[in-house]
């Protein structure tokens, strides 16, 4: 399955108040509590950093945050996110496989991956969930159909 067919499988998942083509981004100079809430409210894992809302300057998770807590303690949460994002974004295009971005969300012990176009403009983000759900989709596909041609259908 290539990535724009994920893309496409996220605007039917029914995902309350998330449509697939909604990028949810913060500015760098936004506080770490500031992201924490917008987080918690959009009930995702991940959000991308961005100055235009369109290309990625940088990525912050959940992880990113509790690490920083932990390390830091509460005050952390008064620091811009530009000082703790990953700032080398992983990102992918619409015709890349499932599996290979699989492969790549696992070595790189990332689960999120914005979608970019030739101008790197975002179009999209796809999880580590989304991954294997296209994943688990084609394998089902292939099943049916090696079982049609096992029975004669």
């Amino acid at each position: 399955m290539l990535v724009n067919q994920m893309l496409s499988m996220k605007s039917t998942s029914g995902k309350a108040g998330i449509e697939a083509q909604t990028i949810i981004t913060i500015t760098p100079e936004a506080t770490l509590a500031e992201a924490a809430k917008l987080l918690s409210e959009r009930r995702i894992g991940a959000v991308v950093v961005s100055t235009d809302g369109k290309t990625p300057a940088g990525i912050l998770s959940e992880r990113d945050i509790v690490r920083q807590l932990g390390a830091h303690g509460p005050e952390i949460l008064s620091v811009p996110i530009s000082q703790v994002m990953t700032t080398s974004v992983q990102t992918c295009t619409t015709g890349e496989d499932a599996l290979v971005i699989l492969e790549r969300m696992t070595q790189g012990r990332f689960r999120h991956l914005p979608v970019i176009d030739e101008d790197g403009h975002m179009l999209g983000v796809i999880s580590i969930g989304d991954a294997v759900s296209g994943r688990l989709k084609e394998l089902a596909a292939e099943k049916e159909a090696l079982t049609g041609m096992i029975m004669g259908s």
